[in-house]
């Protein structure tokens, strides 16, 4: 794991001695379970940093209008041998068109992604949200499912068609992957082989299902999923569907076996709830939420419960905290954060030691 490679660094002695004299000034008060805290990227928004399978390497998404890259791109790095080094990112995607949602598969040495180029290499128009009037999530149906090696090669086009087709992370096991797809006129997960065989529904419920994860031992998901309390709210989700649209403003947090049996929603707190992702053991779930916020622009990440109970607050940002990834053995978590971005709305990727 991490502490193994971190520790056959060439003079890890005085590098060790080096990094207990670093002040942890990028943690929060109230932040119990992170130590080390360690900023990767600086500048741009970087977000959905996932680790490779050894847990030495993480593939993520970034917008850098000032380096020239205008909407999100895929990119990887080895995670650094100190907190006094910076990560070093390589581009995978081609600059084209706009990507999303990258993961690792086995072997490390390829890479699974959505990408829009196919359409035409500018990056698709975003929404006007002041015409709409309401904070919403593009759905590009231009989002096809690509395999690439980390020279960018593509090696493999994994879905052909006119649907949205994102979202997708990797078994454990090193499988299957599960996606999300408008492929039945509505926003649902799916799975399927790594060479895209074998296409199996998962979820068959009105509503977005989306962001999900596998359990360690690969035989659960968990997934953010929006559900309506009327029959406005349900039309609502259809019209703006209709228009490559969905609001996430309103989400909860569900899981379920990989075949969708024995659904359960285990948050039910208001508000969005996402971006989870299951602690190594089985047994809590760690995401982001908005519900403690009166004016709901601040997300902070919990921690709760299989069975919904315990919900535990996990950062104490005052901005932005979303996107947490245990390594294998719950020693690290990497997240998405807007602390330390001297006062701007930008995005970027940290790294911690995990307490529990």
């Amino acid at each position: 794991m991490l502490i193994a490679f971190w520790a056959c660094q060439p003079g890890n002695q005085s590098a060790s001695n080096e990094e207990a004299e670093i002040p942890d000034s990028l943690r929060y008060e109230g932040e119990t379970h992170l130590k080390n805290v360690q900023q990767l990227t600086f500048g741009g928004n970087n977000a959905e940093a996932y680790f490779s399978f050894d847990y030495q390497q993480l593939v993520l998404q970034r917008e850098h209008q000032a380096e020239g890259i205008p909407c999100d791109q895929i990119f990887y790095t080895h995670l650094p041998a100190s907190r006094t080094e910076r990560a070093q990112l390589h581009r995978i995607s081609n600059g084209q068109g706009r990507t999303t949602c990258a993961y690792f598969l086995p072997g490390d040495s390829t890479i699974v992604y959505a990408s829009t180029h196919l359409s035409g290499p500018d990056c698709p128009p975003d929404i006007d949200r002041a015409k709409i009037r309401k904070y919403v999530w593009p759905i590009y149906n231009s989002y096809e499912l690509f395999i690439a090696d980390k020279a960018g090669n593509i090696l493999a086009q994994l879905t052909d068609n006119e649907f949205y087709d994102a979202e997708a992370t990797v078994s454990p096991r090193g499988d299957r992957m599960v996606f999300t797809s408008t492929r039945n006129g509505d926003l649902d997960l799916y799975t399927m082989n790594l060479d895209g065989s074998d296409v199996q529904q998962v979820t068959h419920e009105l509503g977005y299902d989306g962001g999900a994860f596998f359990s360690a031992d690969g035989s659960k998901l968990v997934f953010r999923a929006s559900r309506f309390e009327s029959e406005a709210e349900k039309e609502e989700y259809k019209e703006l569907l209709a228009q490559g649209m969905v609001a996430p403003t309103n989400m909860e947090v569900f899981v379920c076996n990989v075949d969708g049996s024995e659904l359960q929603q285990i948050t039910h707190l208001g508000k969005a709830n996402w971006a989870p992702f299951f602690h190594p053991s089985g047994k809590k779930i760690i995401f982001s939420s908005n519900h403690a916020s009166e004016s709901g622009r601040k997300f902070n990440l919990y921690m709760i419960n299989i069975d919904g109970t315990g919900l535990e607050q996990i950062t104490y940002d005052e901005q932005f905290d979303a996107f947490a990834m245990f390594n294998g053995d719950a020693t690290k978590l990497v997240w998405a954060s807007n602390r330390n971005n001297g006062g701007t709305r930008e995005t970027n990727i940290f790294i911690a030691d995990w307490v529990e």
